[in-house]
């Protein structure tokens, strides 16, 4: 849909407004289609293409050695570069750094240190948010909070998660259970950056509203990443357990009722949307939530077939595929659901 928009179309959302001036994406290594993950993993790959939908994904690690090739930080370092360069900032204008993972390298030091130094930062404020899916969009909340109210022009806001490290390429899995399965199949790994200004810069996309609430009262996780220590490393279970099912029937849900919330909050209608940034779970599960959000004329921009769930990376991947696309005066929507304690997540951005 290409629509008519000025920046005064409709009723403007309360608050003040930050502004994505860049972004940056990080993928390791080349792809890997479904016929090579099959033979590793030693699984039908009919099945994967049609449980998953997913073509291909990414890997820190090679899949037929083990070595892990590329850590966490090494590629938000290099989303970060890209979207510092594209940014046409100078290093010294970034007044802070915030990171959002499930899956940092080390427990201590945090991850964002690691991507700091690789940076040459130095002297400036670093966060790191541990979470699933919605850890990209809190860290986009903090980096709008930052440059809105907390004295700071501009700062790297980055997500990025290697998946890959949790799963046991040596363990026979003719056998397993599908809900236990699509854990070799689903994730991916990838990291994603963007810069966030105060005023106008770049590519002067609006951040316009950004939606983050914890909704997980009383539920059971829909998925846990174990981290084992000396108590418990020779345990016989696995580092990723998820309940498919739940997020199946829960997933779907809760995106029409974030979409819904975030065009209230900014008093938009759904023919205000001109994109939509979905969900990105899986291929097949990203098409059924899509049909289910109910606005045909926005354009979809979805990644998740081509990269693999690569968890907090997914939101730049396809910031950086809306660049291309949106014009000025028109609008997104993004939506984002993590079923780790049920979170929902989202936000809206305007091109001005």
């Amino acid at each position: 849909m290409q629509s008519e928009h000025s920046p005064q179309h409709g009723s403007a959302p309360p608050g003040p407004v930050s502004y994505l001036a860049s972004v940056g994406t990080a993928l390791p290594g080349d792809p890997v289609d479904n016929a090579a993950l099959a033979r590793t993993l030693g699984v039908n790959e009919e099945w994967i293409d049609v449980f998953i939908g997913t073509r291909t994904r990414h890997f820190a690690r090679d899949l037929e050695t083990g070595e892990v090739r590329w850590s966490l930080a090494d590629l938000c370092a290099r989303a970060a570069e890209q979207a510092l360069t594209a940014s046409g900032l100078a290093p010294h204008e970034i007044d802070f750094v915030v990171m959002g993972t499930a899956t940092p390298d080390h427990l201590m030091p945090a991850t964002v240190n690691h991507v700091v130094d690789q940076l040459g930062l130095d002297q400036i404020p670093t966060y790191q948010l541990q979470s699933g899916c919605a850890g990209a969009v809190q860290a986009l909340q903090l980096g709008h909070t930052l440059v809105t109210g907390g004295g700071h022009k501009a700062g790297l806001v980055i997500g990025g998660d290697v998946c890959s490290k949790h799963l046991d390429l040596d363990r026979d899995l003719s056998s397993a259970a599908p809900s236990d399965l699509v854990n070799y199949v689903l994730f991916g790994d990838g990291a994603g950056a963007a810069v966030v200004t105060s005023t106008p810069h770049g590519e002067r996309l609006a951040l316009r509203t950004v939606l983050n609430r914890f909704t997980g009262l009383g539920r059971e996780p829909g998925q846990v990443i174990d981290w084992f220590g000396l108590a418990d490393r020779h345990e016989d279970r696995q580092a990723v357990r998820e309940d498919y099912k739940a997020i199946e029937e829960s997933v779907p849900t809760m995106a029409v009722e974030i979409l819904w919330e975030l065009l209230e909050e900014l008093d938009w209608t759904p023919e205000d949307v001109d994109f939509l940034l979905p969900p990105q779970l899986s291929g097949r599960m990203t098409r059924r939530i899509t049909d289910g959000l109910g606005l045909p004329d926005a354009v979809e921009v979805s990644c998740v077939a081509d990269t693999g769930n690569n968890g907090n990376a997914l939101p730049f991947l396809q910031l950086e595929a809306l660049l291309g696309k949106i014009g000025q005066g028109q609008r997104a929507l993004a939506v984002a659901v993590e079923s780790s304690k049920w979170i929902k997540s989202g936000f809206a951005l305007e091109k001005i």
